[in-house]
């Protein structure tokens, strides 16, 4: 095995709001995390990366941060997370947090200093700039939250920049004395034994500093909402973001067996992904939104696996998600709701080259809720309802107890709904269930982890098209065959040879394998451990 843990490795990501309540008031607590981790360490995972916990506004829930440094006071306390860090640590698991380093809250202290006059010490510590001529904002940049990205400061008779809500100003990255506060931050949570960073939205870093406006998108690829009518060329994804990453790696390779994994949300995102993480000067690992949309072809799925074999991205490493607190849960937005679907995605994403997360309520198989509006917490929910219902349906809080109203999350009433439908998937229904979603998840898992094949192979494909995809993941004396069914008609391959089984099969609604051909019902994966066999270009 590689001495990187991360590599390779599953990480389970806790949404801390919706995750375990401990003390009662209905939103989920660091107390609460530390008492179900024994439960988190019995799937097989390595670690878990914890969603924001620091002092907040909650405008954006935890991503709008006051204090880099402090533990808002609805998540519990420095020494709690402390505790949570020390059991995680005791179980043998990681623990990654969110850094949210491209902007803060409009009530950090930073900013406050920053808005008051264009000459104190902190003045170009957001990025600032004048009205255009007719008093207009400088750029044509569009907020994905909705409106323009500029708001006027009437303090200093400038603009300032917000690629999200208007109360999270964006910081100037281009300053030195900015990205060495923002190291130190990094050190702060290092020194108390976090194992990495999860970057938000790192490449939104730096800005043009020309400013000049975006072009707009060509008709064919001209989204519903003004950010997707532009081309993101001059606001996001700046040249200057790769030296501030370098001093990121290199503060985190002071301390031992540490790991950052930027999030990047591009128009090109699996070259970004490469760009931020080749060599080992810049990041270890990245992952994007290419498969946290909608569902690709089997063939477009084996393309994203190619890429990290060759040239520059031999030296770089994927992280892969399909399913996190932004994004519609892959149960509906993928496998439409299907339970047996929803399984073939847990033993797919198993098979990926790459270090993996696995977002909390995954394993259960849970689907997207149906959040009503007057319940609404999200921002972008509330501005785009009813064309889009925002993020609140992936964040409603994780069902443990099925008997009990709030699925066992709180004594209190929760700050979102407890769905129904979740509740019958609870984990205590599911853990007296040896066929269940969850006694699957435990499965593929623990076949990842007792195959180098699965957490550092190379993946070769045997066979892709719109539906049908077979590979075969190798490492030196290891090797996994793997065979999935994404589409809705009866597929079959013949593999040419019959392989040479060297363990436990998994096999899924129907998979079968006779002799050297493959039998795949929609729907159905196939997963063997195999002896390896010659390199069919050789």
């Amino acid at each position: 095995m590689s001495t990187d843990w991360w590599r390779g490795a599953t990480l389970y990501q806790i949404y801390p709001r919706s995750f375990a309540d401990a003390d009662g008031d209905g939103v989920g607590d660091l107390a609460g995390i530390a008492g179900r981790l024994a439960y988190v360490d019995s799937l097989g995972v390595d670690g878990i990366w914890v969603s924001p916990f620091f002092t907040s506004p909650m405008r954006d829930f935890g991503y709008d941060v006051a204090d880099h440094r402090g533990v808002d006071p609805r998540f519990g306390t420095l020494a709690d997370f402390d505790a949570l860090v020390a059991e995680a640590h005791r179980l043998g698991l990681k623990v990654v947090i969110d850094q949210v380093w491209s902007h803060t809250a409009a009530e950090h202290p930073w900013f406050q200093e920053s808005r008051a006059s264009r000459d104190n010490p902190k003045a170009d510590w957001y990025v600032w700039a004048d009205a255009r001529a007719d008093g207009s904002p400088p750029t044509n940049w569009q907020s994905w939250m909705g409106g323009p990205t500029w708001t006027w400061e009437p303090r200093r008779r400038q603009y300032h920049l917000h690629n999200f809500l208007p109360q999270m100003p964006d910081l100037n990255l281009h300053h030195r004395d900015v990205q060495d506060a923002l190291l130190e931050v990094g050190r702060f949570w290092l020194e108390r034994g976090v194992d990495g960073f999860r970057l938000d939205t790192a490449n939104y870093y730096c800005h043009d500093p020309l400013l000049r406006d975006n072009p707009p998108q060509p008709p064919e690829r001209r989204g519903d909402i003004p950010a997707a009518m532009q081309q993101h060329l001059f606001d996001v994804c700046q040249p200057q973001t790769l030296p501030f990453l370098e001093r990121v790696r290199a503060l985190c390779d002071r301390f031992d067996d540490r790991m950052t994994v930027a999030e990047i949300g591009s128009h090109d995102n699996l070259a970004r992904m490469i760009e931020y993480t080749r060599g080992r000067d810049r990041l270890h690992t990245a992952y994007s939104f290419v498969l946290l949309g909608p569902q690709p072809r089997a063939d477009l799925l084996a393309d994203m696996m190619r890429p990290w074999q060759e040239g520059d991205g031999a030296t770089a490493w994927p992280s892969w998600a399909l399913s996190n607190h932004d994004a519609p849960r892959v149960a509906t937005r993928w496998a439409r709701g299907d339970a047996a679907r929803a399984r073939q995605l847990l033993a797919l994403l198993a098979c990926l080259r790459g270090t993996l997360f696995l977002y909390q309520g995954e394993e259960l198989g849970l689907p997207q809720s149906d959040i009503a509006f007057e319940d609404l917490q999200d921002p972008f929910g509330k501005a785009h309802w009813p064309h889009d219902k925002g993020r609140d349906g992936c964040r409603t809080p994780m069902p443990w107890t099925a008997a009990h109203p709030t699925g066992g999350f709180t004594a209190g009433r929760p700050w979102l709904p407890s769905d129904p439908a979740h509740r019958a998937l609870a984990v205590d229904r599911q853990e007296a269930d040896p066929d269940s979603t969850l006694h699957l998840a435990r499965r593929v898992l623990a076949l990842r982890r007792a195959h180098p094949a699965l957490r550092l192979g190379r993946f070769e494909t045997l066979h892709a098209d719109a539906a049908l995809l077979v590979c075969r993941r190798v490492h030196q004396g290891d090797a996994v065959l793997a065979a999935f069914n994404l589409g809705e008609q009866h597929a079959a391959h013949d593999l040419g040879r019959v392989p040479r089984p060297a363990g436990e099969k998994l096999a899924l609604h129907g998979a079968a394998l006779d002799g050297a051909r493959l039998h795949l019902p929609p729907g159905s994966a196939f997963v063997l451990p195999i002896d390896p066999w010659p390199d069919p270009a050789a």
